[in-house]
């Protein structure tokens, strides 16, 4: 789980929310053990990354390769600060049914 804010004077919020999927999502993608992303956002700038994994070994792999790092350092000027990083194991997970058709 990623918390940030964004320096919502230098990007709005859904500009950054559209980076990250047509910038950082595709690479995330391709990340080995990834299995999904929520991105939690306000209009103020908080932002919440809760990334999945297929394994733990897989999660901690981003933060090894230099992944995470290297995407944090590409945008580092969207952010009022650095973003902390932590990992938790889902416990309990309801989620919605699609309504897809």
């Amino acid at each position: 789980m990623t918390l940030l804010e964004i320096d919502t004077l230098r990007i709005d919020t859904d500009t950054a929310v559209h980076v990250f999927e047509s910038e950082v999502l595709p690479e995330l993608r391709q990340q080995p053990g990834y299995a999904g992303v929520l991105v939690l956002a306000t209009a103020e700038g908080a932002g919440t990354l809760v990334s999945f994994w297929d394994t733990a070994e897989a999660a901690d792999a981003s933060g090894t390769t230099g992944f995470y790092a290297e995407v944090l350092e590409r945008y580092v000027t969207i952010f009022k600060s650095p973003p902390g990083r932590g990992r938790y194991e889902v416990a309990v997970a309801e989620l919605p049914a699609s309504t897809a058709t």
